[in-house]
């Protein structure tokens, strides 16, 4: 039994509908909607602003191009977007070599903003020690896995859904998370800080 697309992905079938009978507003208001996930996506992938932006408009240009030979039937449009980001992606990695930066608020860790109880000079320094720990252990992990816990909790994609963007089967997918999660707990040794990236990601499952 095939599931029925959800509001959200039905609104996006409709704009590649108008796409296609020639709507130049419709591309516009297509790139709106999808664009801001896939920079999110390309720059947790790459840590580097101006690729990530190169990243997205290529992705885009060529979803354009190819937006005929989408099928619905064989997964939703932002999967098949991921997919050609990730793959963007990979192309920009081989080109140069990218500094690393700040990623925990494109994961959507949420680090910030802190509640209104942890406005203290202490909880500040507790909470950027953690960011900046993070950060780093975010940036020292292998593209491979960093593309793992980019999907799966800046995307918020199932195992599933990661197997058909990376193109491996899903076991690989939940294994590059796992691997991901030891290589972190490993850099965060700080119980404090392994107890809070866990509660960041609880809401995952």
């Amino acid at each position: 039994m095939t599931s029925q697309p959800s509001q959200d992905e039905s609104a996006i079938l409709a704009l590649i509908e108008r796409c296609l009978s020639g709507d130049q507003a419709a591309y516009a208001k297509l790139y709106e909607t999808v664009a801001p996930g896939l920079y999110r996506l390309a720059y947790s992938i790459l840590l580097h602003q101006q690729d990530a932006e190169d990243v997205v408009q290529e992705s885009m240009v060529y979803a354009y191009r190819h937006l005929p030979n989408y099928d619905p039937a064989r997964g939703a449009f932002r999967t098949w977007l991921y997919t050609i980001t990730v793959s963007r992606c990979r192309n920009a990695r081989r080109r140069k070599w990218l500094p690393s930066v700040a990623l925990s608020n494109l994961l959507n860790l949420g680090l910030e903003p802190a509640a209104p109880e942890d406005h203290t000079p202490e909880a500040a320094v507790a909470r950027m020690g953690v960011r900046e720990a993070l950060e780093s252990a975010l940036a020292k992990l292998s593209p491979r896995l960093r593309e793992a816990i980019a999907l799966r909790y800046g995307q918020g994609l199932t195992y599933r859904e990661m197997a058909d963007v990376l193109d491996c089967p899903q076991k690989t997918a939940e294994s590059r998370v796992r691997l991901a999660h030891e290589a972190l707990r490993e850099a965060l040794n700080a119980e404090e800080n392994v107890a809070l990236l866990e509660e960041l990601w609880s809401f995952q499952g």
